[in-house]
Protein backbone atom coordinates (compact mmCIF):
# COMPACT_ATOMS: atom_id res chain seq x y z
CA UNK A 1 0.00 0.00 0.00
CA UNK A 2 3.13 2.13 0.73
CA UNK A 3 4.47 2.55 -2.76
CA UNK A 4 1.29 2.93 -4.32
CA UNK A 5 1.27 6.10 -2.96
CA UNK A 6 4.71 6.69 -2.80
CA UNK A 7 3.76 5.72 -7.12
CA UNK A 8 1.05 8.22 -6.85
CA UNK A 9 2.86 11.22 -5.31
CA UNK A 10 5.74 10.58 -8.27
CA UNK A 11 3.18 10.69 -10.92
CA UNK A 12 1.56 14.05 -9.78
CA UNK A 13 5.28 15.20 -9.39
CA UNK A 14 6.16 13.94 -13.01
CA UNK A 15 2.56 15.80 -14.13
CA UNK A 16 3.89 19.16 -12.50
CA UNK A 17 7.19 18.95 -13.88
CA UNK A 18 6.01 18.65 -17.68
CA UNK A 19 3.16 20.56 -17.09
CA UNK A 20 4.95 23.74 -16.06
CA UNK A 21 8.17 23.08 -19.16
CA UNK A 22 4.89 22.86 -21.41
CA UNK A 23 3.62 26.00 -20.09
CA UNK A 24 7.07 27.85 -20.48
CA UNK A 25 7.88 27.07 -23.45
CA UNK A 26 4.02 28.33 -24.97
CA UNK A 27 5.24 31.56 -23.08
CA UNK A 28 8.39 32.01 -24.81
CA UNK A 29 6.47 30.75 -28.38
CA UNK A 30 8.01 27.41 -28.64
CA UNK A 31 6.19 24.40 -29.85
CA UNK A 32 6.10 21.77 -26.73
CA UNK A 33 7.07 18.79 -29.01
CA UNK A 34 7.59 15.80 -26.43
CA UNK A 35 11.67 15.77 -27.41
CA UNK A 36 12.20 19.09 -26.78
CA UNK A 37 10.33 19.14 -23.43
CA UNK A 38 12.90 16.30 -22.74
CA UNK A 39 15.86 18.37 -23.49
CA UNK A 40 14.53 21.02 -21.70
CA UNK A 41 14.68 18.54 -19.24
CA UNK A 42 18.34 17.00 -19.55
CA UNK A 43 19.67 20.51 -19.57
CA UNK A 44 18.15 21.47 -16.42
CA UNK A 45 18.89 18.50 -14.80
CA UNK A 46 22.65 19.23 -15.45
CA UNK A 47 22.46 22.48 -13.76
CA UNK A 48 24.42 21.64 -10.63
CA UNK A 49 23.21 25.00 -8.88
CA UNK A 50 19.78 24.40 -8.96
CA UNK A 51 19.13 22.03 -5.93
CA UNK A 52 16.09 19.57 -5.92
CA UNK A 53 14.30 17.35 -3.73
CA UNK A 54 14.73 13.36 -4.26
CA UNK A 55 11.30 13.31 -5.53
CA UNK A 56 11.20 15.83 -8.11
CA UNK A 57 14.82 14.53 -9.30
CA UNK A 58 13.06 10.90 -10.05
CA UNK A 59 10.39 12.69 -11.73
CA UNK A 60 12.53 14.81 -14.08
CA UNK A 61 14.37 11.44 -15.05
CA UNK A 62 11.43 9.16 -15.38
CA UNK A 63 9.84 12.26 -17.75
CA UNK A 64 13.22 12.09 -19.65
CA UNK A 65 12.97 8.76 -20.23
CA UNK A 66 9.25 7.75 -21.22
CA UNK A 67 9.35 11.15 -23.72
CA UNK A 68 13.16 10.25 -24.87
CA UNK A 69 12.48 6.53 -25.17
CA UNK A 70 15.87 5.77 -23.30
Amino acid sequence: MGNQGKDEALYQEMCRVVGKVVLEMRDLGQEPKHIVIAGVLRTSLANQKIKRNEQTREAMERVITALAGQ
